[in-house]
């Protein structure tokens, strides 16, 4: 029973409310479905959104408060199964190639696999400049950053000041280029090179760019060595 003085649970409102809820994403799966049937650019009006989820215009904005509120739903609702789908491959397993190539490629992978949708989800429809896109990049860069650090604690590496506070805002660059580079090339009419060849070149950069940075602070990191087995050879040599 609620304690003197306290209304009790309306479960009609919490009913309303999910129905709402149930409503809104399925405006929001009726979208991306309908951008995944056009052309990468071509514009989807409401309409066509409210025809394939079964509603009126007018049901729609009840949802939304306007189409640029419905856009950003609908970009994050894109991007957090491109972010779901990244994330879990940003993890100390493998040889630092096969890290960055597990990364990249499944990039490619999902931008080759749902053109349209890559093509939405890059638009920018914020006031600030902060997208969902520009957010989801720095969420990335930040696991990323994260993991280097943690490398770089474990490896014992005579790192400055200087050089550790670098690590934020290079990794974003890093992370930022591989998307402009893959960006570019989802654009090209023709895209070359074949995406596994791109997938090929853009590892290779990164790691030449990391491999450099960890030649600066006096590491050799061996392409054929897993970082697990890098990491517990160089703590053994630290413990000789």
């Amino acid at each position: 029973m609620p304690a003197s003085g306290q209304k009790s649970p309306d479960g009609r409102q919490a009913r309303w409310h999910q129905h709402n809820e149930t409503r809104r994403q399925e405006i929001i799966d009726a979208a991306i479905d309908e951008i995944e049937a056009v052309e990468p650019g071509a514009e989807v009006h409401v309409q066509q959104i409210a025809d394939r989820a079964g509603l009126s215009r007018t049901v729609v904005y009840r949802h939304f408060h306007d189409r640029a509120d419905l856009d950003r739903a609908v970009q994050v609702a894109v991007l957090e199964g491109l972010w779901a789908a990244l994330l879990p491959g940003v993890a100390l397993d493998g040889t630092v190639p096969q890290i960055i190539e597990r990364i990249v490629s499944t990039y490619v992978g999902w931008a080759v696999a749902h053109p349209a949708l890559h093509r939405f989800a890059e638009q920018d429809t914020s006031l600030d400049g902060v997208g969902p896109l520009q957010q989801g990049i720095e969420r990335l860069a930040d696991r990323v950053s994260q993991l280097i650090v943690v490398s770089v604690d474990l490896l014992e590496l005579q790192a400055s000041d200087d050089e550790r506070a670098a690590i934020d805002p290079l990794v974003f660059g890093l992370v930022g280029a591989v998307f402009g580079a893959v960006r570019r090339w989802m654009s090209k009419t023709d895209r070359t090179p074949p995406a596994d060849v791109l997938v090929e070149l853009v590892t290779r950069s990164v790691w030449h760019i990391l491999h450099g940075h960890a030649l600066s602070l006096g590491v050799m990191l061996d392409p054929d060595v897993p970082v697990e087995d890098l990491l517990q050879l160089t703590g053994t040599a630290a413990g000789a």
